[in-house]
């Protein structure tokens, strides 16, 4: 692994959708005594405000009015927008389909980058997305990109959806998640990709424990 200069106490984790980022994340900052910051949690609260408002994310005047407005809190587990508890509604099917889509919206991302560095700065965060390693936290002291087939995310994520009583399919889930992963590959703001100095962990045929354990083993050793 090459050097790097890195200072900040954090656990940057990244990759693609359902992957399991925030469960092992939380499983993480529990090991370590550390606190926990979901950044997809954050651009699913402002999915949710622009898709409510009916705005257009091309329409930057428009989405410039949501950020403006944008009252956004997070306590613990639970997700605030204006004071309202949005931790269920964030994970609906109509917010999942266009979060890809305002997420690659460089104002978005610019906000939402902003909020993230304002917040980790103070360390002893393990911090989980798309672009903590490369984009928002390149001095963190440990890197990690969480990887897994697609059929085993596609899996994992049917099982989620049918515990909450939805009826996707198998292949409707796992087309979805493909769309997913080309969408925040192929974007032209910080891309989802795997930062240098980053340790790529294959969860397809591990259980939460093990994935937990490996990357406060390699915390300890390296961070």
């Amino acid at each position: 692994m090459p050097a790097r200069s890195a200072t900040l106490p954090l656990i940057a984790l990244d990759g693609p959708s359902g992957v399991g980022k925030s469960t092992t994340a939380r499983g993480v900052a529990r090991a370590l005594g550390w606190d926990y910051l979901d950044t997809g949690a954050m651009y699913r609260a402002v999915t949710l405000a622009v898709t409510r408002a009916g705005t257009d994310p091309a329409d930057q005047a428009a989405l410039n009015r949501v950020l403006a407005d944008l009252s956004l809190a997070l306590e613990g587990s639970r997700v605030f927008l204006a004071g309202e508890d949005v931790s269920e509604a964030i994970r609906s099917p109509e917010v999942t389909r266009a979060v890809s889509r305002v997420s690659a919206e460089p104002r978005v991302r610019e906000v939402m980058v902003e909020q993230q560095r304002a917040i980790g700065q103070r360390g002893r965060w393990v911090v989980d997305g798309r672009d903590i390693g490369t984009v928002v936290f390149r001095e963190a002291c440990c890197k990690i990109f969480l990887t897994a087939s697609p059929e085993a995310r596609a899996h994992r994520r049917y099982l989620e959806l049918d515990a909450k009583g939805s009826a996707p399919t198998f292949e409707e889930v796992l087309a979805d998640l493909q769309r997913r992963d080309a969408a925040d590959s192929t974007r032209a703001v910080a891309p989802l990709r795997k930062a240098d100095d980053a340790l790529e962990l294959d969860s397809s045929h591990l259980s939460l424990e093990a994935v937990v354990a490996q990357i406060v083993d390699h915390h300890r050793l390296h961070g």
